[in-house]
């Protein structure tokens, strides 16, 4: 695909690379904001993110990195509930106007040109920190994700595992952020995650009360930091987004302690909150990649993810197919 001219000009606001002090047990990037801020874009207008360009990569890319279901849900919306779209995934992006659905496009930085994109953008934000470099700035892992959703759409209360640069391109939408030190929003428990949990979390009408709203327009972006409770609805017309994200060296070790507590706690092994035993912490971490690393090899195709997904962590871990298909 040949995205043509590139164009990135991020404007961040002067403090943008103020590090704050995060509460014990939460990590963030070196030289990033310990909370959400705001800044300007030039990608709106980038031919890789039209909708025709969208509509392609939605063919191109792996079914299990392609994810969609109907628009109409609640910010607590019930995993089991959630209506499926009768589409193809091209067909979702060239309807969007009027099939009332919700559809992400996972790690974009599979295809060259998204790739490219994806780290000049994030070459701005270090230099934004004050890093000449991406290892300088804790920019690790870098994957990107394309929000497309028609009019009124919600996407339920959730957590991301990445440091995210928000990056809003078309169309109105609203996101509703929670302050990820305030542990009544989420338990430790809720934080965990592995592939057969689902990514909605439970949410309760009067988090409402302690929301902070950002509203975008296209050229609007925010740095959602990591683990940030938040839930996102469109207005009265389709929009698009991307996240940019990466994982510092800190946030990789604390995803692999959340999965290893996640997948003893289903073995009904309750595991204690990271940092409260870090030798024990670095023991679990030390095992997991290990297990790790002999599995990934097994990992380079759609259908043998599916596979492994569906061996370790049960049928639901491939939810995301059944949302592909038309609803009974």
């Amino acid at each position: 695909m040949n995205g043509g001219k590139t164009l990135t000009h991020m404007r961040f606001n002067d403090d943008f690379s103020i590090a704050g002090s995060g509460a014990s047990g939460h990590v963030q990037a070196p030289g990033f904001p310990a909370e959400p801020r705001r800044f300007k874009h030039e990608l709106a207008d980038n031919p890789l993110l039209t909708l025709t360009a969208l509509a392609d990569l939605a063919r191109q890319l792996d079914r299990d990195r392609v994810e969609y279901n109907s628009g109409k849900a609640e910010p607590n919306q019930d995993p089991n509930k959630v209506k499926a779209v009768d589409l193809t995934p091209e067909e979702v992006v060239r309807q969007i106007e009027t099939c009332g659905a919700w559809m992400v496009l996972k790690h974009v930085e599979t295809v060259p040109a998204y790739k490219a994109l994806l780290q000049q953008c994030l070459s701005e934000a270090a230099r934004a920190t004050g890093s000449n470099d991406l290892a300088g700035a804790g920019i690790d892992d870098i994957q990107g994700f394309i929000f497309v959703a028609s009019a009124n759409s919600v996407t339920p209360f959730h957590v991301d595992y990445e440091q995210n640069l928000f990056v809003h391109l078309k169309g109105p939408k609203a996101m509703h952020v929670f302050d990820n030190r305030d542990r009544s929003f989420l338990s430790e428990a809720e934080l965990e995650t592995y592939p057969g949990k689902h990514r909605n979390l439970a949410y309760r009408p009067e988090f409402e009360d302690r929301a902070t709203v950002f509203d975008f327009a296209p050229g609007d972006g925010l740095f959602l930091p990591y683990t940030w409770p938040h839930w996102v609805r469109t207005g009265d017309a389709p929009a698009v987004s991307m996240a940019i994200t990466w994982k510092s060296r800190e946030i990789l070790d604390n995803n692999t302690l959340m999965f290893a507590n996640a997948v003893l706690r289903k073995a009904r092994l309750p595991q204690p909150a990271p940092g409260r035993y870090p030798a024990y912490d670095r023991v679990k971490i030390a095992g997991f990649r290990l297990a790790r690393s002999i599995i990934e090899p097994l990992r380079r195709s759609e259908r043998s993810r599916r596979f492994l997904r569906g061996l370790f962590f049960g049928k639901k871990a491939n939810y995301y197919y059944e949302r592909q298909r038309k609803n009974a």
